[in-house]
């Protein structure tokens, strides 16, 4: 600058109020000697001095140990004319560090340059950035809360809505059962008004009586029980009562409410459920009226309508009758173990079933049921049916052949017929019985097997035993656990069961639709049946042949007799037992004999004297153990 233009300042004393009144703190230094000419109000604030006490300091006083970075500023400040910089500290009156952002302004006269220092107070300006947030946010929060309370209102408009239109009835009640709110569709249902409802009881108006009528006390009200309890009852088949004192059936929902977890009351959604009771009265009484038809009509077409269904049957096993139930109820308690069963009983009253039914409740019901017909074995080829052969055993033994006990191994063997095995082999059938063990014919090697027995004979064995025709040890080995088939005369009730069955079961569709009239079933019942069960079956196959019309033709031989003795008959105690029963048979059949000197058959017969079939007489005498010297 020329030496002719005055200097505006000769110090910064004469910058005045503008200086002296600044809101952030000034120093004025000398950059020649570093000594601080002038200050502030707030720099001596800051800094904890007084003006007097600043003004005779140098601005390295005030920067104690920062001398390098005191000196680059100054330069930065002298080469851009201001700068700003935050890594000046200076230190207070107290020894503490001001945390400050430093500007400086160069100032030039004509006799030498000054500096201007500005200190910000950075801690200020924190504090006054948080206040502007805050001052932001009340802001922007009272706006935000009147946003909410403007959606809130919308919520709560659209939910008086909602429970306006909604077609089920719902009504809050508060702690003490008063009535909060109501809406429409609750109005319409009950015929009380809002303001009629609200603020009352809502018990003692629509729910103090039972449907009976008996008094609906406030303790046992469900609807009072939530807001006590806590818990959502949910109720079906009770009456609100109308305003007009009708009773309107409902089903209804009281769910508690809660106010910061205190149980404040409960709000009730119900729906009118009377029409949908009535239309169920009426379906419960048409369903009545149906089943009562329906079994007025199986009692009227008795046979022919009614489906026959073997109570209790096992596998084929069907009857009524106390003498089958008998039977199944011995099925029930052998079947799980592994005892030997003998069944006895005439030929045709269904041994094998009984077996066939042991065999499918026991524990074996996986492996096989094998039968053997004891009967139909030739002597010579007992002992390889039962245990097998090797090749070149015996003549015509071209293979190996594996026997009956060996095919049965952890399964069941039925001996049909046991009664028909030859004494000489009955010793090998009972070692099997007792150890397991066999042999194959011609092979020397010992096999091991697990087999259960089921025996089966028309015979009486205890007699054969007697007779010297069956072994006893054999006996009692096969006779652990005895159940007797009894023959079809004994249970008659049976016969229509039976005959239904074979009926249902012919194989052909069209014999499906023949039917047995009331006049067969008697005829059928009427009938002695000496070929038993087997016997029926026949009939009924022969009646589907010769069936004409849809009509059976029920072909009985014999006249269709009842068999009877001819002679004055005893009349039996209306308490004779079975065992008195067969006992009286055995005493006709043995004087019968005796009378005819043990001739069975032909004129003069035994047969003959009891009105009996010499097939029938013998049979009886097989299943007494009755022998006669003629006898073939």
């Amino acid at each position: 600058m020329s030496q002719g233009v005055a200097e505006p300042v000769s110090h910064f004393g004469p910058f005045g109020p503008a200086f002296d009144t600044a809101i952030e703190a000034q120093l004025a230094v000398d950059l020649e000697t570093g000594a601080i000419l002038d200050a502030n109000g707030a720099a001596a604030h800051l800094l904890g001095y007084e003006r007097g006490r600043l003004k005779s300091m140098q601005i390295f006083d005030l920067h104690p140990g920062q001398a390098p970075a005191l000196i680059a500023f100054t330069q930065a400040v002298e080469a851009r004319g201001t700068y700003w910089a935050r890594t000046l500290s200076p230190r207070r009156a107290d020894g503490t560090g001001a945390r400050v952002e430093t500007g400086g302004v160069l100032v030039r006269t004509p006799r030498r340059r000054r500096l201007l220092m500005t200190l910000c107070d950075l801690d200020a300006r924190q504090r006054r950035d948080i206040d502007a947030a805050a001052d932001t946010f009340m802001r922007e929060g009272v706006a935000e809360w009147q946003r909410v309370d403007r959606a809130f209102r919308d919520i709560e408009r659209e939910n008086r809505l909602i429970l306006r239109a909604v077609g089920e009835g719902i009504y809050g009640v508060n702690a003490e059962g008063k009535t909060t709110f109501v809406n429409p569709a609750a109005e319409q249902i009950l015929g009380w008004t809002a303001e009629e409802m609200i603020g009352q009881d809502m018990h003692v108006m629509v729910h103090h009586h039972h449907p009976d009528g008996s008094h609906y006390a406030h303790e046992h009200c469900p609807i009072y029980a939530a807001f006590r309890d806590g818990a959502v009852h949910q109720v079906e088949n009770e009456v609100f009562w109308h305003r007009s004192g009708k009773p309107v059936w409902v089903e209804y929902t009281s769910t508690p409410l809660r106010d910061r977890g205190v149980l404040i009351g409960a709000v009730v959604v119900f729906r009118d459920v009377t029409q949908k009771r009535e239309a169920n009265e009426q379906l419960r009484a048409a369903l009545a009226e149906v089943d009562s038809l329906r079994e007025r009509l199986e009692l009227e077409n008795a046979y022919l309508q009614e489906e026959i269904r073997a109570e209790g049957s096992h596998r084929g096993i069907i009857g009524r009758s106390e003498a089958i139930q008998k039977v199944l109820r011995q099925v029930e308690l052998v079947a799980p173990t592994d005892a030997t069963v003998l069944v006895t009983g005439e030929s045709g009253t269904g041994k094998e079933l009984i077996a066939r039914a042991i065999h499918e409740a026991s524990e074996r019901h996986e492996r096989p049921l094998i039968r053997v017909n004891c009967a139909a074995i030739p002597r010579e080829l007992f002992e390889s049916e039962f245990f097998g052969h090797v090749k070149g055993a015996f003549t015509g033994a071209l293979r190996d052949r594996i026997g009956r006990f060996e095919l049965a191994d952890r399964g069941t063997l039925f001996l049909d017929e046991v009664g028909e095995i030859p004494l000489e082999l009955q010793s090998k059938l009972l070692r099997v019985l007792q150890e397991g063990q066999f042999e194959r014919v011609g092979e020397e090697r010992t096999r091991q097997v697990d087999v259960r027995i089921i025996a089966a004979t028309n015979r009486d064995l205890r007699g054969e035993v007697r007779a010297g025709r069956f072994r006893e040890d054999l006996f009692y080995r096969l006779n652990v656990m005895p159940i007797e088939s009894v023959p079809l005369r004994e249970r008659r009730e049976d016969i229509p069961l039976l005959a239904m069955h074979f009926l249902s079961a012919s194989r052909k569709p069209a014999d499906r639709s023949l039917q047995l009239s009331e006049g067969d079933m008697r005829r059928l019942s009427a009938y002695d049946w000496p070929g038993n069960v087997r016997e029926l079956q026949n009939v009924i196959e022969r009646g589907i042949i010769l069936a004409r019309n849809g009509r059976l033709t029920i072909d009985l031989p014999g006249g269709e007799r009842r068999t009877a003795a001819p002679s004055a008959p005893v009349v039996p105690s209306p308490l004779e037992t079975e065992e008195e029963r067969r006992m009286r048979l055995r005493e006709s059949i043995l004087k019968a004999l005796e009378a005819a000197g043990g001739k069975v058959s032909g004129p003069g017969g035994a047969a003959e004297r009891l009105g009996l079939k010499p097939t029938t007489l013998a049979s009886r005498m097989k299943a007494m153990g009755i022998e006669a010297p003629r006898l073939r």
